[in-house]
């Protein structure tokens, strides 16, 4: 009896007997790469060679004022969810460039945007990455990569704070994560997108007592949420590569943009304290 053969027959045997067969990648068909380790999440590099396109401002219309778009350059496992990340107050995109090629090489489409002014507020700032999801799914030279279901915002500080404004303006959204936000609003109590706050111990420009957990703790409990504080980090931590924030956003993606129930591990039980994570809360994924 050949291999495939005996492996039909074995789940047919299974099924009849009761015993529950491990589920596979086909009862997930988002499911993009191979299956993650420690050191896969941590790397520079995940499994996916990418590419970009530039996005200029005229191209965005004044719905927000252009950027990068990185993209996985196979589509043999078929399209990819999207992420569109904001900079902050006075930022450019090229503060938060680091995220464009690290999601999108663990199978995530990525715009990594400029706003319209570096003076940009909040929930301006939340209008335009949801006007770049939409540039991104309709009128982006890579819009047939993208699946529209499956969008996450990110952001840094303000832009961090546009994400939560993001995530209440269109609750379909699959992931939100605040990277070190600011918004004077913390009560995000309306919000039912799965949210990571990222939160800096030190931070001397968006407190986190003032700002990150506030945010967290007004989330419900009926929406998954997890908080991340970095050990001694101040409010420019997420602007540079970091192995615990890209295990932890490239996690919270996968599971919640992805369904990809094989991240968990990285999510839940909750890592205790450690040198580089002051505290860590969660709800585990519901």
């Amino acid at each position: 009896m050949g291999s495939m053969s005996r492996i039909a027959a074995g789940v047919a045997v299974a099924a009849l007997v009761g015993v529950a067969v491990p589920a596979t990648a086909a009862d997930n068909p988002y499911e993009r790469g191979p299956a993650p380790t420690k050191q896969s999440v941590e790397a520079p590099q995940g499994p996916f060679a990418t590419a970009t396109a530039t996005v200029s401002a005229a191209q965005a219309g004044g719905k927000f004022g252009g950027g990068t778009i990185h993209y996985p350059t196979s589509t043999a496992e078929g399209r990819f969810g999207a992420v569109a990340i904001s900079p902050g107050f006075l930022g450019s995109q090229a503060t938060v460039a680091w995220y464009g090629p690290r999601l999108a090489s663990h199978g995530f489409v990525v715009v990594v945007i400029d706003t319209n002014a570096v003076f940009d507020l909040p929930d301006a700032r939340g209008d335009q990455l949801l006007a770049a999801l939409d540039h991104l799914t309709t009128a982006s030279p890579v819009k047939d990569r993208v699946d529209a279901s499956r969008l996450a915002v990110m952001g840094h500080s303000m832009g961090g704070g546009g994400s939560l404004e993001a995530a209440k303006d269109r609750p379909t959204l699959r992931a939100a994560i605040p990277l070190a936000g600011w918004n004077l609003n913390g009560n995000w109590a309306g919000n039912r997108v799965p949210t990571l706050v990222v939160g800096a111990q030190s931070d001397f420009i968006a407190p986190v007592g003032q700002h990150s957990e506030p945010f967290y703790a007004s989330l419900p409990a009926t929406t998954d949420k997890a908080y991340l504080e970095i050990r001694g980090a101040d409010h420019f931590v997420v602007n540079f590569p970091h192995p615990t924030i890209a295990k932890f956003t490239i996690s919270w993606l996968k599971r919640f943009v992805d369904d990809d129930t094989r991240y968990e591990q990285f999510l839940c039980p909750p890592p205790a304290p450690d040198a580089t994570i002051s505290e860590y809360r969660d709800t585990c994924p519901h």
